[in-house]
Parts: C-alpha cells; structure tokens; sequence
C-alpha cells in the first residue's frame, strides 16, 4: 500500500515537474516577444493596430491627448457627435488563411535557410487559423471597440451622459457583418462601463448607410467586379521593386525563386501581422521582411485601396453619398432645434461599418489627397505621401464630428483616429458650420445616391 502510495506521489511530481518545465519554456519562448513591437508594424495598413497611429495608448489604453485638440473658445460648447467607426480587430478572411496556409506549408516543406525564425516556424509554430475564421472579430477588436467608447466619454462628457442615454439621444448603427455587429456591442459595454450604467441601448442595423458600396451598381460593375480597374495594383506586384521583396524572401529561406510569388510574399506580411495584432507577438515571420520590404508591402496595399476605394476611380467617392448626406442632414436637424428651442434630439450618433465604408467618405471629403496619384511606376517618389492606409484606416479607425454652439453661430470640428483634421479649403481648425457647407456646396446640391450609382445603359 505504502509503495503504491509512493509510486503515485512520484509519478504525479513527475508530471508536474515536466508541465512546470513546458509552462517555463513557453514563457522563455515568447515573454520577450510580447512586448516587442515589430520593427515593420507601421507598415501593416489596413491590417495594424490603432496603437501604432496613437501610441500614446500603448501605455495607458484609455488615455487621451488634450494637446491635440484646439477647442474653439471657452464659450462655446459642444452640441453633437457623430462617431462613424472601422470594426476592430479581426481574424483574416478564409481566401487570405489559405494563402497563409499555402505558404507556411511551402516553408515547412522546402525552406532550409539559416534565418534565425525558421528553426521556430518549423519546430513551434503551428498553422492554427481555421477557414471558419472568416473575418470575424477577435477578442483584441473588442477591446479597441471598448477602449474608444471609453475614451470618448472622456472626450465629450457633456454629450456622453446618463441622461443623455436614458432620454434615447444616443443612438447607435451597425452593418449587418458579424464583426461589425460584434465591434458596436462591445462598444456599447465600454460606454455603460464609462457612464456607470447598466442600462442598454438598442442597435439599428443599417446596410444601406454602412454598406453602401455593395448598393452601388455602378461602383460593383465599374470597380469590383472589374479586373481592369486595379490594372496599377497588378503592374506593380508584376515590377522591379515586388520582384526584389521576393527575391530576398526566397534566399532568405533558400527557396528557388520560382516557388515565390506575390502571394506568398503578402501571404508571409499577413502572417507577421496578424500574429502581432491578434495575439501580441512579433512572431518568427517578420524577420523574413526589412524595413524596404515593408514598405514595398505597404505600397502595394495602398495602392489597392487607393485604385479600389479612394482617388483612384470617380465612382469611388461618389458612392458614399448617401452617408455623406446621412451626415449633413443630422447636422442641419441639430442646428435647427438649437435654433428652435436649444434641444437637440439626436446628441450622439455612432455608426459602425469598414474601412471601405471611411475610406471613400474621406475621399469625397478630399481629404489625404497628393498632388500626384499613386501609380505602379512611382513607389520612389511617393515615399512622403499623405495616402497612407495605415494611418487613415486602422482597426477601430473613426471619423468625429462635432458641432459647437458659440456666441458667433455654430462651428464644427472634425478629427479622425482622436487627431483634429482641418478641412481642404478652410484654414480654421473649427470653421463655422456654414462655413464647411458652402465648401461642400456642390456635393449636397448634386451629390446624389441613386444617379451616381446607376449605370448610363445607352
């Protein structure tokens, strides 16, 4: 009995031992990385975190920067807020997994090098994203989307109030897509835990608003269904400077360069940034990028959502007129009933889509617009362009318009990611509001949804 007793003791010690010993092990393994930014993060576009354009937050997730924001006067206050908000951080969609997938097994097959972060990619890192992942939002994308709500009642705590969410003033509209929906809950449980409440507010799902693109005959036609229209996008992953990134990828792994495509190279720079924006690492795959790499990578997302969603084609823009329309007339309603009586119905309005939904609203705003356009032949020249994806549009990106009551009239701000935006055309950081109408006169007076959309059949 006393031997069976020993036996079990020793074999349960054993095996603590070696679980301490696993646990150890993995710590060593990545302890450090966690807390390491990549030295290639600034480059992910569309795919970084807001950190990176904030990252003052990297330090305090729910700090804000005062010194930023230069407020009309002490006698004005704030009247509205319209909070239009990019999803959170999500996984890759299914096509991009089997990209992923495609690569890292190429690598585990065929790759010999003496890159430092091969021997882990091989013996510790596993393919772990599932095609079911599709897109959907991650615990990270909650907790942008928590944070920002936070923040914002820290920002304007006049308009983020109890009161103000008991009376039905705040309103809150999502796209139909999981993460967006997702994004606008966990949103809502940052503004209760903000406000202290344990109330909940409803949520309005709205495509037409926040999926506009997708309602546009002509954007789908012209522009997304439409292999020519990214015609630069192709030239440039066809060039000198895509050809040398993988060339570099496959001496680094000591791959014959036939097996190395541009898809395995924007396969590997999702690899590397998903590990860091979803689980925190800077994982073995950035190190088979440098610094030009990265921005040849960076380039090359830009000029797809420059070409697919910005400046790049008219219907681009011009297919968010309805939000735009959306917008002004909330403003109109609300400096009406200032007018009025001084009570504003709607005091908040937050409405949560994609990059795709910001992306040609700014655009149409002419907002980060270069004198000279993006194109496969000019990577070189553009290194100080303002187009930068990664700054515009990362998770949880977000576009504030405030309206202030002065003693002179109503004003607006505008600021984008929590920075203040002047608008093209005017010189004061917080114009009057009619002021920004007359700038964008011919918008509201031709801008509409239905003829812009149509396609000409004749």
């Amino acid at each position: 009995m006393v031997k069976q007793v020993v036996t079990t003791i020793c074999f349960v010690l054993f095996h603590c031992i070696i679980s301490y010993w696993a646990f150890m092990s993995s710590c060593s393994i990545h302890s450090s990385t966690k807390i390491t930014i990549p030295a290639i993060a600034s480059y992910f576009g569309t795919k970084g975190r807001y950190e990176e354009v904030n990252t003052y937050l990297i330090d305090d997730i729910l700090a804000i920067n005062n010194s930023l924001v230069t407020l009309p006067s002490s006698n004005c206050k704030e009247i509205h807020l319209t909070a239009i908000i990019r999803h959170g951080t999500r996984f890759p969609t299914t096509k991009n997994i089997q990209k992923m997938r495609e690569f890292y097994n190429l690598v585990v097959r065929d790759a010999t090098g003496n890159l430092n972060g091969l021997s882990e990619i091989k013996s510790q890192w596993a393919m772990w994203y599932r095609d079911d992942m599709d897109g959907r939002l991650v615990e990270k994308g909650r907790a942008d989307h928590r944070h920002l709500a936070q923040r914002l009642v820290k920002w304007f705590p006049s308009l983020l109030t109890q009161d103000n969410v008991r009376q039905g003033r705040v309103k809150l509209i999502t796209s139909s897509k999981h993460r967006c929906v997702n994004s606008t809950i966990a949103f809502r449980e940052g503004l209760m835990k903000g406000l202290s409440m344990e109330d909940e507010l409803e949520i309005a799902v709205n495509d037409a608003l926040m999926r506009y693109f997708d309602q546009c005959e002509r954007f789908v036609k012209e522009v997304e269904n439409n292999k020519t229209a990214l015609a630069e996008v192709k030239r440039f992953n066809e060039g000198a400077e895509m050809k040398r990134v993988m060339e570099k990828m496959a001496d680094r792994l000591e791959i014959p360069y036939a097996s190395i495509t541009d898809d395995s190279v924007e396969a590997a720079f999702f690899l590397c940034s998903y590990e860091f924006t979803i689980r925190e690492l800077n994982s073995p795959w950035c190190q088979l990028f440098d610094k030009v790499d990265a921005q040849v990578m960076e380039y090359a997302s830009d000029l797809k959502q420059y070409w697919k969603r910005s400046y790049g084609h008219d219907i681009n823009s011009k297919s968010s007129c309805i939000l735009f329309h959306d917008l002004f007339h909330r403003l109109d309603q609300v400096v009406a009933q200032i007018n009025f009586n001084g009570t504003v119905s709607e005091v908040v309005t937050v409405q949560v889509g994609h990059a795709e939904t910001l992306l040609p609203l700014l655009t149409l705003l002419d907002m980060f617009k270069d004198d000279i356009p993006l194109s496969s032949t000019n990577f070189a020249t553009q290194q100080n362009r303002i187009f930068r994806s990664g700054t515009i549009v990362p998770y949880a990106a977000n576009l504030l318009v405030v309206l202030y009551q002065c003693p002179e009239g109503i004003r607006m701000g505008v600021r984008l990611n929590e920075k203040p935006l002047t608008l093209p055309g005017l010189t004061d950081p917080n114009p009057m509001y009619e002021d920004v109408k007359k700038r964008y006169r011919a918008l509201l007076d031709s801008c509409d949804q239905e003829t812009v959309c149509k396609m000409n059949n004749s």
